[in-house]
């Protein structure tokens, strides 16, 4: 392969750029700041966050923008398809360690776990005293997933040996999942008394976990998001964990991270984790050989491995 030119316009995988470097000539910079002749080399990016449609504008001979992760709402891939650039992402290569967090996070936030631990660190069990007795548990709970992507799927396929009742909200019904449906967010969650996020996001989804669906989930709900901080209003969140409208929470994401409200940090029905649902070694490898492939089965075969749905070619 003739060494294209390949950006990397921020912070990404260090085994992206180790893979990068193999077969490409790799350039770190913003893209606006280049010249014109290093901005017209450049004919791939590969992207761990933001690239708007001025950053795809600057770059003249740009074919492909191979984004990390699964979520791509950094890039505009629209803007990117009316001037021919692909868009890709690495999506199922996380949705078994999205999965089994969401999963870790729920336990947790049911059986207050982590207080526990940090109970029994503080020197409190002793003899005669005993941590409390978890106000929940997740025995006969109807757990609702928002969002019955392949993510929310693989959260089903893990509740379903728990022996809880497992329903579902999502854009488009789907015919063959086993589950019940639900025709609105609000239908869920007046439904069941768990509700798991995992939806993108878009326009559609912004603050659609409101004051309004906390009540209707009750006092005994449990709330857990995986999925994106926008689709929470975290105000709301934190007066309904507060005032015991909902039980308790479990949070991997926020709405302006790294940012966690001191509102959600003071509340002891609050278990927070700092967006790592995809955080291990080898989950984030096969993200970034992903982002890799993705360039090197364009520039190789004239055939990217995943893109996006908004992009103008096929995989």
């Amino acid at each position: 392969m003739s060494r294209i030119a390949v950006l990397v316009p921020g912070k990404v995988h260090e085994r992206v750029l180790t893979r990068l470097r193999e077969s490409f000539d790799v350039i770190e910079a913003d893209p606006v700041a280049l010249d014109a002749e290093a901005a017209g080399r450049i004919r791939g990016v590969a992207v761990s966050g933001t690239f708007n449609a001025a950053a795809i504008d600057s770059l003249p001979n740009v074919e492909l923008i191979s984004s990390f992760g699964v979520g791509y709402d950094g890039v505009n891939a629209k803007h990117a398809a009316t001037k021919g650039v692909i868009v890709t992402n690495t999506p199922d290569v996380l949705n078994d360690e999205v999965a089994d967090t969401a999963i870790g996070l729920l336990l947790n936030t049911i059986r207050e776990l982590p207080r526990a631990e940090n109970w029994l660190r503080a020197g409190n069990w002793k003899p005669g005293q005993n941590y409390p007795l978890s106000r929940f548990s997740l025995k006969g709970r109807h757990v609702g997933i928002y969002g019955l992507g392949r993510i929310g799927q693989e959260i089903a396929k893990r509740l379903e040996p728990f022996k809880v009742k497992i329903s579902y909200h999502t854009r488009t019904r789907h015919a063959d999942a086993p589950y019940g449906y639900y025709p609105s967010l609000k239908d869920l969650a007046e439904a069941v008394d768990t509700l798991i996020s995992i939806v993108p996001k878009t326009p559609q989804t912004h603050k659609t976990i409101n004051a309004e669906i906390l009540s209707a989930l009750g006092p005994n709900g449990v709330f857990i998001n995986v999925g994106r901080g926008w689709t929470v209003d975290e105000d709301a969140l934190a007066a309904a964990l507060k005032s015991g409208t909902i039980g308790a929470a479990g949070l991997d994401v926020f709405y302006d991270e790294p940012d966690v409200p001191a509102s959600l940090l003071d509340l002891p029905n609050a278990v927070l984790l700092p967006h790592l649902a995809s955080g291990s070694v080898p989950t984030r490898n096969a993200m970034a050989d992903l982002v890799v492939d993705n360039l090197i089965g364009w520039f190789q075969n004239g055939k990217p491995m995943t893109p996006v749905p908004e992009t103008p070619v096929k995989a």
